[in-house]
């Protein structure tokens, strides 16, 4: 991914929390003629032996999972909040541009199909979610009878990607003056949308250490 080095989060911490927060992502692979995706709900784990590796599943009806294999990278896509940004919001004359968050993580994918392991995958995921969902009582895979878990499960393919590197671009106009950059996000919480208050929320985070590191 083309990142200026102004744009570029080298923080694993921070670029750990990104995708944990935005873990519906976009798998992108090679089929041997062309490149096809699915948008999916990945899990970003920290595996015993201490790689980093992210887990998910999709329909055995996807064609995708055959093109996996332990020699060609994929890539996961996970994008945060975006929004436009209007040059009227700065002290100089200028053009629009766009302000967003994405990390493209590669690494090579192994296919889950043995049961005890797909099931601890897909439990990891419901307990993720469902503690957050507002239900009551909560949804466990365990509440399940075993004979309907065990044919579900067969309509799906587990998958495990053993991550080799992971590129993030934070571009939150880290290229503004401090007046230019305090009047976007200003400008950004007079609009109603989610993304353009989780674009501010993000920059307000930053400016302190954006311009400490100037002066």
């Amino acid at each position: 991914m083309y990142i200026p080095s102004r744009y570029k989060e080298l923080d694993p911490d921070v670029i750990e929390q990104f995708l944990r927060a935005n873990d519906f992502a976009t798998l992108v692979s090679f089929d041997g003629q062309r490149p096809i995706a699915t948008h999916l709900l990945v899990d970003f784990q920290h595996r015993a032996d201490g790689a980093l590796v992210l887990n998910g599943h999709m329909a055995r009806a996807n064609k995708q999972w055959h093109s996996f294999d332990a020699v060609q990278e994929v890539l996961t896509i996970f994008s945060g909040p975006h929004t436009y940004i209007s040059p009227r919001w700065y002290n100089h004359t200028n053009v629009p541009t766009w302000n967003y968050m994405a990390v493209h993580v590669y690494g090579t994918p192994r296919v889950i199909t043995e049961h005890d392991e797909l099931y601890a995958l897909l439990s990891r995921l419901v307990d993720k979610h469902e503690g957050r969902s507002g239900a009551n009582p909560t949804y466990r895979m365990d509440s399940l009878p075993a004979e309907y878990a065990r044919q579900q499960m067969q309509a799906i393919v587990g998958f495990q990607v053993e991550i080799s590197r992971m590129e993030a671009s934070f571009k939150l106009s880290q290229n503004r003056d401090r007046e230019s950059y305090d009047n976007v996000v200003a400008e950004l919480y007079r609009r109603e949308d989610e993304n353009s208050h989780a674009v501010a929320d993000e920059m307000k985070q930053r400016r302190a250490r954006l311009f400490d590191r100037q002066e």
